[in-house]
């Protein structure tokens, strides 16, 4: 996400970090850059001279110019200047107390997800210990009940829904009746939308907001849309009165201009991100983070609180247990292979990974993905697994086959192995070596055993 203005920035911030002096001249061509990429990536033209004007006029002072390392306060600057214009700190939602009920309103134009993001959200608040209601009050577009019925279904959270219905005010407040009898707390209602914002659907979810009194009203758009979705969110909140943003397709939002404008152009915070296509792809928006990730510093918090969200401590535990007595196997190499999955595509951890983000060419990335090694493992025999000193050239030409690989690949991935099994053995001699790597791994990451990332 966010791929090309991650790589401008990383540059940028690269070459200030090593300047032992900062000029007025280096301070100007910096931020000409910075002014191109903003631009390139199609933020807002008065959020880009506000950026601009306010990184100048504190880049320029004492602070910079006199410090004692001028090019890490410089940095430090834009950090803060980004953090700024996303947003600053995060956003939670206003939700009453679980005795009474929530209402969610949901607008948005048709194609931007908001059906999908209702059930992630409902997802997320069930986890935080809710009890969500999905109304299906989108009349117009074909299926659109049906789709929040099924997913509604896979997460296990009830769906109000009348077939048939031709009043999206009336299935709302029923929904609402609903949710008071059967002790629901929170209502998320899933709107209509249009290909394009028009009379009639407006003066629909004015009405449908009208007889709701919703806690929180928001838009969900599409982060690939850019400026487009700035101009979207300003038209709703002018009729509607928002309280916040979703956005979907983070993940595949190369540019970033919705995210970096929407705050500066309508007051209003991003409260959430859509990061994928799974349920669990959905994740709250801390301006903070983000910056980091577009500076190219990663994100390791959000790293660690996804391993903690996916990884069983009593497996992570149980695997140190084997490493240390040098009984890892093929098949604990693929269930690590599987723990990190969970907890999202290859690309956006190494988004996280600091110094990492948006330095990953797509033939780096290509070999980083496991799909080919797990492919490989699982065409192998039980016993192949846990013992691969038996696997001969036969056995490698079968692999291969199997896996629709080639025996290339198949002794890549066992020298591979190999060289996996000898380093753990070297750490489980020696204590120091072992407190370094948890060190280095784990700093942030108390909660897993030894402290660090379970992989």
């Amino acid at each position: 996400m966010l791929e090309k203005i991650t790589g401008t920035f990383s540059n940028i911030i690269r070459t200030l970090s090593g300047k032992s002096t900062i000029t007025e001249k280096n301070i100007e061509e910096t931020v000409e850059q910075i002014k191109m990429a903003l631009l390139e990536a199609d933020v807002n033209l008065r959020v880009v001279r506000r950026f601009v004007n306010a990184t100048i006029e504190e880049a320029k002072g004492e602070k910079v110019l006199k410090a004692v390392d001028p090019g890490q306060q410089f940095v430090k600057i834009i950090y803060d200047r980004i953090v700024a214009m996303l947003g600053d700190t995060k956003t939670d939602l206003s939700l009453k107390g679980p005795d009474t009920q929530s209402v969610i309103l949901f607008l948005g134009l048709q194609g931007a997800g908001k059906t999908t993001a209702a059930h992630k959200l409902a997802a997320r608040l069930k986890k935080e210990g809710r009890r969500p209601l999905l109304a299906a009050c989108d009349l117009v577009r074909p299926a659109a009940i049906e789709q929040l019925c099924v997913l509604g279904q896979k997460i296990d959270v009830p769906v109000y829904k009348e077939d048939g219905a031709k009043n999206a005010v009336s299935v709302a407040k029923k929904a609402l009746d609903y949710a008071k009898k059967n002790g629901l707390d929170t209502v998320i209602v899933d709107t209509a939308g249009r290909l394009q914002i028009d009379e009639a659907m407006m003066q629909e979810l004015v009405d449908v907001k009208k007889a709701l009194n919703p806690q929180e009203t928001i838009l969900v758009a599409d982060a690939m849309t850019g400026q487009n979705a700035v101009d979207i969110a300003k038209s709703f909140d002018e009729q509607l009165g928002l309280t916040g943003v979703i956005l979907t397709k983070f993940d595949s939002d190369a540019r970033g201009g919705a995210a970096l404008s929407l705050k500066t152009i309508t007051g209003k915070p991003i409260l959430y991100i859509g990061t994928g296509e799974k349920t669990e792809d959905f994740e709250p928006f801390h301006p903070e983070r983000i910056a980091s990730r577009i500076l190219g510093m990663g994100d390791v918090v959000s790293l660690v609180e996804k391993a903690q969200e996916t990884v069983d401590q009593e497996e992570a535990l149980r695997m140190q247990k084997k490493m240390q007595r040098n009984e890892f196997t093929l098949q604990d190499m693929l269930e690590q292979f599987q723990s990190v999955k969970k907890m999202g595509s290859m690309s956006q951890i190494l988004d996280m990974m600091p110094g990492l983000a948006g330095q990953i060419s797509e033939e780096q990335l290509a070999q980083a993905d496991t799909k080919k090694q797990e492919a490989i493992i699982q065409s192998m025999t039980y016993k192949e697994r846990m013992n691969h000193l038996i696997i001969g050239p036969s056995r490698r030409k079968r692999i291969a086959k199997g896996s629709g690989t080639t025996v290339q690949d198949v002794n890549k991935l066992i020298k591979q192995f190999e060289k996996t099994k000898l380093t753990m053995k070297k750490l489980s001699r020696n204590r120091g070596a072992q407190a370094k790597l948890m060190q280095q791994m784990g700093a942030m990451g108390g909660g897993f055993p030894g402290g660090g990332f379970p992989f």
